[in-house]
């Protein structure tokens, strides 16, 4: 899966759903996924409810319930987020760490071409709109600790402990 530039046109449809590490509030519109946010949040949808944007919703949830089941270990829906070049090519390496396996921010930065950029590598990830789809979670510090996570350490050591079953 590619991160490809947001066509977002500002309507999108939400779905709140159940995980095992909480509630998680699902945001697409008519071009692909646009965000997951950790917690229940209940948003403002489009008046005019995209049969497109509610397709992605769907597709997102059943991979999303499938991943925490054990029975899938990448995701292929289609994003429609956007962030800066360097925001991009950071989420985009994310996609290249296997399941169940983490990489440091040092090794982050390398596979995006910027070797010393290891702390802002660690901020990009920190703004990846679809957190768990684009697995930021495997990406820990150079020593081993697990570094910081938008969703909370708590998830990001579930997240880990999910895919070292």
């Amino acid at each position: 899966m590619k991160v490809t530039p947001k066509l977002n046109s500002g309507l999108t449809e939400s779905r709140i759903i159940s995980t095992p590490i909480g509630k998680l509030t699902l945001v697409a519109s008519q071009f692909g996924l646009c965000e997951i946010i950790f917690g229940a949040k209940k948003l403002r949808s489009a008046r005019f409810v995209s049969t497109k944007a509610n397709s992605y919703l769907v597709q997102t949830e059943r991979q999303l319930l499938e991943y925490f089941g054990g029975k899938r270990k990448k995701f292929s829906i289609k994003l429609d987020i956007s962030g800066t070049e360097f925001q991009e090519s950071v989420w985009n390496a994310l996609n290249k760490i296997s399941y169940g396996k983490t990489i440091s921010y040092a090794q982050q930065a390398k596979l995006v071409r910027k070797p010393k950029a290891f702390r802002a590598v660690g901020t990009a990830n920190g703004k990846n709109p679809v957190a768990i789809v684009l697995p930021c979670h495997r990406v820990i510090a150079s020593d081993g600790t697990l570094g910081g996570y938008g969703g909370g350490l708590a998830i990001k050591r579930k997240l880990l402990a999910l895919e070292s079953q």
